[in-house]
């Protein structure tokens, strides 16, 4: 009879059993891992009444080779040279690295049968939460071994009496199991199985691509997927579409041996967004539509870094994306995973350089493909609306034009009728008669003056979450988002349509037009205002207009002339001049409030108090006392 015996204190199955994993998927990942690790060409998720089995064609553990002693050498590094990194066949880079992953079923599970074959040869054992006999692990009989899918080599883990259960639906565990585990192709695939119900999940690429409306790609390996997104505007695809280079960034390191070098670190993979949210919900799953997640080895480290990186944005909900840094894995340097294995430790340099490029460079990239791609959709609708306030402005004109001949040929007919001996009174009266009496021809006006944007927020690219936040104030005290032209805004009702330049479309509305009403200024001054040609152009038109303006300013920057210098400007700091997060003194936080509220007090919008606005404020912006 074969003997089993776990090299760690039993003590730890108890403790890091329960507590290793909280979700199954994480379970089922860490042993489609193992899997893999094993050359196995299909992999066998069974969900049987009693129990979850994962049943792999691999080479199977040999009990006389030695194969499991090591298997049961828990923690005990699996790769320290580059030869030890690549599985028994050479074709495939090892995943796994600490040995921990083997107790995952201990999570699901108090006890776990784990069965291997090796050409021909059986064997078989159980893993416990509470072992009976110490380091001493029951043996499973080689009659007992019996396997369900494979034959004369593999492995088997049965996971009895499971905690967690699997969705109700087989397609909710595809979607799951493909966002943390993504490789998968006619060499590995994972089959699920329940009852009579099978589902095979061979090509996470199509799958997911065909769902995108833009894409961007980094690296030679990832950039085929760009001709799996649908070609929807074939004239805008360069727009919407593109691949780009690996991401290399300089990162110093301390080795093992305490000594310091400069890696290379590589960023690899895809980062897209849906072209649409509509219809997710009717099927939930474990895992939200919307993350970035990392990898490492091809094996996912962390599922989600977009609450991390993001800023709480609306368009951010159609963001997905999927990159590889094996930098996390090298064996040279020290292990950065959480003890859940659920995450990378957060102040591990390679961490922090992928955060910042994410944060800073990639997300911006792909929300302003986003953008784009909403705009191109929408261009129509804006465009029939602009016509539609194109052709009110006409028939104003002819009202305008009318309304004079009309008025001034009365007022002359009057004037006439009393003689040219008449009194300055009486020539007043004749004339107001006149303009009363034609007056509803301009009623047009009230319809022209609703169609048109009410508040122009002024910025530069570089100061648009600033920008954001007076938007977002806007809106929260209740300023159409209709009204407000903002050309970065997230929010396409704010942009101006497609193909319209932002001066072209002010002029033909607000300077030429015969309507009186005047757009309200919102200006976003800082260090980048002086090298932005756009922002002081529309610094100096609004001095040529004579249009009324707010000073939104960030320190160390200070307005001056044409802007209104003379009055309070709300002042915010920036940890450093052009970039970096914002934050707010209380009283520079009252006064942005203040000056919210006085601009919906002149256009007549029902703001919110004083506190509310404080409030909301401070969910947007750090509010610092000092």
């Amino acid at each position: 009879m074969k003997e089993y015996r776990l090299n760690v204190d039993p003590r730890i199955l108890e403790l890091l059993g329960p507590n290793l994993y909280t979700n199954i998927y994480y379970v089922l990942a860490e042993l489609i891992s193992n899997a893999y690790d094993a050359d196995a060409k299909n992999v066998y998720i069974i969900s049987n009444k009693d129990d979850i089995r994962v049943e792999d064609d691999g080479h199977g553990m040999s009990y006389e080779a030695g194969d499991i002693a090591r298997y049961l050498n828990v923690a005990g590094v699996s790769r320290t040279t580059e030869e030890e990194s690549h599985t028994k066949s050479g074709t495939r880079r090892k995943m796994g690295r600490k040995g921990v992953g083997k107790l995952a079923a201990l999570s699901v599970s108090e006890n776990v049968d784990v069965l291997t074959v090796a050409n021909g040869e059986k064997s078989g054992f159980v893993l416990s939460r509470h072992p009976e006999n110490g380091n001493e692990l029951k043996a499973i009989p080689d009659e007992s071994i019996v396997f369900e899918r494979v034959e004369d080599h593999g492995s088997a883990i049965i996971m009895r009496h499971p905690q967690y259960r699997l969705h109700k639906t087989l397609d909710a565990v595809k979607r799951n199991l493909l966002k943390i585990f993504p490789l998968v192709d006619a060499n590995f695939r994972i089959h699920v199985i329940r009852g009579t119900e099978t589902v095979t999940i061979d090509d996470f690429d199509r799958s997911v691509m065909g769902e995108l409306s833009t894409l961007i790609t980094l690296g030679a390996k990832f950039a085929p997927l760009c001709d799996l997104v649908p070609d929807s505007y074939p004239d805008k695809r360069s727009e919407l579409v593109v691949s780009q280079e690996v991401k290399t960034m300089p990162v110093t390191m301390k080795t093992s041996d305490g000594k310091e070098h400069e890696y290379p670190l590589e960023v690899l993979g895809w980062i897209g967004t849906y072209k649409t949210t509509r219809g997710r919900k009717a099927e939930m799953t474990d895992f939200p539509d919307n993350f970035i997640s990392l990898f490492a080895n091809e094996k996912m480290g962390e599922f989600n870094i977009l609450p991390i990186v993001g800023q709480n944005k609306l368009n951010e909900v159609y963001v997905v994306g999927q990159l590889h840094v094996d930098l996390f894995e090298l064996t040279d340097l020290p292990d950065m995973a959480l003890s859940n294995r659920q995450g990378y430790k957060s102040d591990d340099p390679r961490y922090e350089a992928v955060r910042e490029y994410v944060r800073n460079e990639l997300l911006a990239e792909i929300l302003k493909k986003r953008e784009a791609f909403t705009d191109i959709v929408n261009a129509g609708k804006k465009l029939q609306k602009e016509e539609a306030q194109r052709n009110d402005e006409a028939k104003l004109r002819l009202s305008v034009d009318a309304f004079r001949k009309k008025a001034s040929e009365e007022a002359a007919k009057a004037l006439k009728e009393l003689g040219v001996n008449v009194s300055r009174e009486a020539m007043e009266e004749a004339i107001s008669k006149s303009i009363s009496a034609n007056s509803p021809d301009l009623g047009l006006k009230a319809a022209v003056d609703a169609q048109k944007k009410k508040i122009l927020i002024s910025q530069t690219y570089p100061d648009k979450p600033f920008a954001d936040i007076i938007y977002q104030m806007l809106v929260y005290n209740n300023v159409p988002t209709d009204d407000i032209l903002y050309t970065n805004c997230d929010d396409e009702a704010c942009r101006v349509p497609e193909g319209r330049a932002v001066y072209d479309y002010l002029r033909e509305f607000f300077v030429e037009s015969y309507s009186t009403q005047k757009i309200f200024v919102l200006f976003v001054t800082s260090e980048n205002t002086k090298v932005s040609w756009g922002a002081i152009t529309e610094v100096g038109a609004s001095w040529i207009t004579q249009i009324d303006h707010k000073i939104f300013n960030i320190h160390p920057f200070r307005p001056e002339h044409p802007l209104n210098d003379e009055v309070q400007w709300q002042s915010t700091n920036r940890e450093e001049p052009t970039r970096g997060d914002l934050w707010m003194i209380r009283l520079n936080a009252d006064v942005f409030c203040q000056k919210v509220e006085a601009i919906c007090d002149a256009l007549d919008y029902g703001k919110k108090t004083r506190a509310q606005n404080m409030a909301h404020l401070g969910t947007l912006v750090s509010i610092r006392n000092a």
